[in-house]
């Protein structure tokens, strides 16, 4: 997320190590240019591909992990837990991402980040199955 509450990418991996989390910092830059920080959680994997991408881009990402800045993280992340928990886990990797992704892009489509539907004057709703035709 950024500073305004943005969805700004979701990866989702069956490991979460440093590969992983690599593969998601430079999906994320790619789409948004190089950020000047990154809060992030407890995470070495996360601290690791920072600074990986750091040395190898010569670039100077300062990582913060304080608390109280990754509670909007994890407020985010609220909506999801919610609605997985009951189902008490996924059968399969697979299944996991294709319901993930749906959840994900209602999230953003509720927080208006898809500026075509606002245009339109559409729901979410409404947009999710304009997307889904």
């Amino acid at each position: 997320m950024d500073k305004q509450g943005q969805t700004i990418d979701f990866l989702l991996a069956e490991q979460r190590d440093q590969e992983a989390a690599l593969r998601f910092l430079k999906k994320a830059i790619r789409r948004h240019g190089v950020p000047e920080k990154i809060t992030i959680e407890g995470s070495a994997a996360n601290e690791a591909a920072i600074k990986r991408f750091n040395e190898a881009h010569g670039t100077a990402i300062e990582i913060r992990q304080i608390k109280y800045l990754n509670n909007m993280v994890e407020q985010d992340h609220r909506g999801v837990k919610r609605i997985t928990r009951p189902m008490l886990g996924f059968t399969s990797f697979d299944a996991a991402q294709a319901t993930l992704v749906g959840i994900e892009l209602m999230h953003m489509l509720r927080k208006r980040q898809l500026g075509d539907g606002v245009e339109q004057g559409l729901t979410a709703a409404e947009q999710f199955y304009a997307l889904a035709a």
